[in-house]
């Protein structure tokens, strides 16, 4: 009996795949982070002898190349795909036996990639599952346009195809194991799903119900942008990386921390949103380990800049570790640990106000007439504004605020997103550059029932 476990990456909105017949196992599109998944397969007493990717991944470096060569592990890529390490090549049609009971179909599923493949799991004789990578989702499918505008329409439509010989080829009983589309930003959208089969996906999908015209169309009206460190993650894949070093950083002491922050460096408290507003070190910003910390950072941090944390605990900083390491971060320049007045040294610490949006409504009304003294900020991506936004807010989207702080309208800023997660690390960031900035920590959903007028098509 063949058993498919996942390995979730909540953060990043992906997961990876361990399957086994009980003595052999496979890995499918491992994140960086290689110990989850050797830590699973010591745990299950299985061996790991293959090692596949779907693609290149756009959204994580991967750990594929570290854990074949720790394991002694074939590594199966793409024999089209011009890496830079020695791989398993392997091409549409191949069959690879694993182990005793299972064997590997692969199959070409061009989309998400030019050169994106889908694995064919069987076992006796009867299809398993199928890994699909970023072809073929739950309700959605990966996303055509990270290889840029040249390539969009062509790789649109030839997700619509790869979604189609999936669902010609394989059984309406076979399982899917998608790697995106838990919320990481290379589906088109997200699934609405924790599991699903073919036969389910021709019902729902509609790169499988809709006309492929419709399908294109409206997968392109869709797309939005997606995190700015995308552009590292190909060219770091291709190179083939190394293992993650997960060492405690060097400790930062207080100088450090202020000899950081006036050089322009990142210093990133990692505390939740409500701890960092009663109390933080002027310029340093607030990126809570709460939300897609690696995502939203690796979004506007100038890339190759230093970045230093700061977390209540060891473990904070640990985990923040682990998750920039997943996206190419590779060391923090330094960490320190306990609460902001020890960053500080005793100097003044900063504040910042948390708010609802009731309480925006309540000082959109007592500053009705006086001009200046109040302004809206809306961070939210282009399509959430677009489908609606509270009248008379400004809006510059979260990814483009470190570029554009000069564009923030005067007087005192209130921000705000869907969930509060990008407007109190806006907020930081403003308040890092002299503006009195007040942060919405509440739902949008919450703003018009406040009694802010809303502006929709």
């Amino acid at each position: 009996m063949v058993e498919v476990l996942p390995v979730e990456t909540p953060t990043l909105g992906d997961r990876s795949y361990l399957a086994h017949d009980g003595d052999t196992a496979l890995v499918i599109d491992p994140q960086r982070d290689i110990d989850r998944v050797s830590s699973l397969a010591t745990q299950l007493g299985v061996r790991i002898t293959h090692v596949a990717e779907t693609h290149m991944h756009n959204d994580y470096v991967t750990g594929g190349l570290a854990l074949a060569q720790a394991a002694g592990a074939s590594y199966l890529v793409n024999a089209a795909d011009p890496v830079r390490f020695d791989r398993t090549p392997v091409r549409d049609g191949d069959c690879l036996p694993i182990g005793g009971a299972m064997r590997l179909r692969v199959l070409a599923t061009p989309g998400h990639t030019f050169t994106h493949l889908s694995y064919v799991l069987e076992a006796d004789g009867e299809v398993a599952g199928v890994f699909t990578g970023g072809s073929l989702l739950y309700g959605s499918t990966g996303r055509p346009d990270l290889l840029g505008p040249d390539n969009t329409a062509a790789l649109a439509r030839a997700q619509y195809a790869s979604a189609h010989r999936l669902a010609r080829e394989l059984p309406d009983f076979a399982e899917i194991y998608p790697t995106h589309g838990f919320g990481s930003f290379c589906a088109a959208t997200q699934a609405q799903a924790q599991a699903s089969t073919i036969g389910r996906e021709k019902q729902f999908n509609p790169a499988l119900t809709a006309s492929e015209q419709m399908y294109v169309d409206t997968l392109l009206a869709g797309l939005d942008a997606w995190p700015a460190y995308y552009a590292h993650m190909g060219p770091a894949n291709t190179a083939g990386p190394a293992g993650p070093d997960l060492s405690p950083p060097r400790r930062a002491d207080t100088a450090e921390v202020r000899r950081a922050i006036q050089a322009g460096e990142w210093v990133v408290d990692l505390r939740d949103r409500v701890a960092f507003a009663a109390g933080f070190v002027p310029g340093s910003f607030s990126f809570p380990l709460d939300g897609s910390f690696a995502t939203y950072l690796g979004w506007v941090i100038p890339w190759g800049t230093p970045v230093t944390l700061l977390g209540e605990t060891p473990e904070q900083v640990s985990q923040a570790q682990r998750e920039l390491v997943r996206i190419g971060i590779d060391r923090p320049a330094a960490a320190a640990t306990g609460q902001p007045q020890d960053w500080a040294g005793g100097a003044p610490l900063a504040t910042l106000r948390l708010a609802k949006f009731g309480d925006l409504a309540a000082s959109t009304t007592a500053a009705s007439g006086r001009s200046g003294e109040l302004a809206v900020l809306d961070v939210r991506r282009q399509l959430e504004w677009e489908d609606s936004h509270i009248a008379g807010a400004a809006h510059i989207p979260f990814n483009e605020l470190p570029g554009r702080l000069h564009e923030v309208p005067p007087g005192e800023v209130w921000v705000h997103c869907h969930s509060g997660y990008r407007s109190i690390v806006a907020a930081s960031m403003l308040a890092a550059h002299g503006r009195r900035a007040i942060s919405i920590d509440d739902d949008y959903a919450n703003a018009e029932t406040a009694g802010l007028p809303l502006v929709r098509p």
